[in-house]
């Protein structure tokens, strides 16, 4: 099944997988798909060992890269990643961190050992972001970039495309998605408010084909709420591409995170998300918990603007990835998710992953014409 994305790409099936583990993203392009490391939190040296570690174990296969430039942020303009950081943290209140501490120390999250072994900026500016893709532009199998907040500055987008590579953006809003065209970008992502990390409230079954009426020609992939073939049948049927996803990966066989945090994700239900602010300073959909609930009480610190929420939260973020088993860790963990967490139910392998939802894509398509056929 190749649409003409996948033609332009490559790969054999629209299946396009968001992922932050580097296994994934090989198992999922062997398997015929595209596996897209999401790069926010790398260092340029870490997205250098990790795109290494990639080009050494994914062939001739191509994959993707995703980066986050917000529409707006603190900082913006500054484009020296030092000098943003330490005017950044000038800005950040101390009450901010100390009920951040307070918060993981109550329920038994462990320090980190090396206190000179400071997070900073996880990448949420354009600053750190540019120097991303320049790493990522110097693989030759890296063949798309996306960027998972608004539309990339005009610079950017043409630096990709100059280089032969595709490039789009994420959006939650149809005149997002109107702004992403005129921009010229090579295809939109259009997710729905169901979707796991930053969304708009828009369901899917409404946003998708509104956002591909609106943009004519150039190929949007659907996401949010895709956790099986039916759904992928629902967004293909609407008009989309191809599916971006990225929830369905947090549990599969290949993915770094610790048992206690797949167990998380694999034990809630569709109930079990919020939309907060108070990971990362946008709206962001993840698993409730007492972390999410306190940064919304009368008497505690509003979350602040990214990336100024992401100073206050990046150690936190570090310690109950790490830690996840330790304590009463996932109470106050950062797991990003979608609702459709509550059909994730067992551990697959990625390949195991994209083959079914092939068969239940096929299945659901035999079942619609044998339906035009009694009637």
């Amino acid at each position: 099944m190749r649409t003409e994305i996948c033609k332009k790409l490559g790969i054999e099936t629209p299946i396009f997988a968001f992922t932050h583990c580097r296994d994934v993203v090989v198992a999922v392009s062997k398997a015929g798909g595209l596996g897209v490391l999401g790069a926010v939190g790398f260092s340029p040296e870490k997205l250098k060992e990790e795109l290494d570690w990639i080009d050494a174990h994914i062939g001739d296969l191509p994959y993707g890269v995703d980066v986050v430039i917000p529409q707006k942020y603190e900082g913006m303009g500054e484009m020296d990643p030092d000098k943003l950081e330490s005017m950044l943290k000038g800005m950040v209140p101390q009450e901010h961190h100390d009920f951040a501490a307070k918060l993981l120390s109550e329920h038994g999250v462990p320090e980190w050992p090396d206190k000179d072994d400071e997070m900073g900026l996880l990448g949420w500016n354009e600053a750190m972001a540019s120097q991303l893709i320049n790493v990522a532009l110097e693989r030759p199998n890296c063949r798309l970039i996306a960027n998972a907040l608004g539309t990339p500055p005009a610079d950017i987008i043409k630096q990709v495309q100059d280089s032969g590579r595709l490039v789009g953006a994420l959006c939650g809003r149809v005149k997002q998605a109107v702004q992403h065209k005129e921009a010229g970008l090579d295809f939109i992502i259009a997710q729905g408010g169901e979707g796991g990390g930053h969304t708009g409230d828009v369901g899917s079954i409404v946003l998708w084909p509104q956002i591909i009426d609106a943009v004519g020609d150039t190929p949007v992939l659907a996401a949010g709420g895709i956790g099986d073939g039916r759904q992928m049948a629902a967004a293909m049927c609407l008009g989309a591409q191809g599916v971006w996803t990225g929830s369905l990966w947090l549990t599969v066989e290949e993915a770094e995170a610790e048992p206690a945090q797949k167990e998380s994700y694999l034990s809630a239900t569709s109930e079990d998300t919020i939309r907060s602010r108070s990971w990362t300073g946008k709206p962001c959909r993840m698993l409730k918990n007492a972390w999410t609930e306190a940064w919304e009480q009368e008497d505690t610190p509003d979350p602040l603007g990214m990336p100024l929420q992401g100073l206050v939260t990046a150690d936190g973020i570090r310690r109950t990835h790490h830690y996840a088993a330790k304590g009463e860790c996932q109470k106050v963990a950062f797991n990003p998710v979608g609702q459709v967490v509550g059909q994730i139910k067992d551990i697959e392998s990625s390949r195991r992953v994209v083959e079914r939802l092939l068969f239940e894509y096929a299945d659901s398509i035999t079942h619609v014409n044998e339906l035009l056929e009694e009637a």
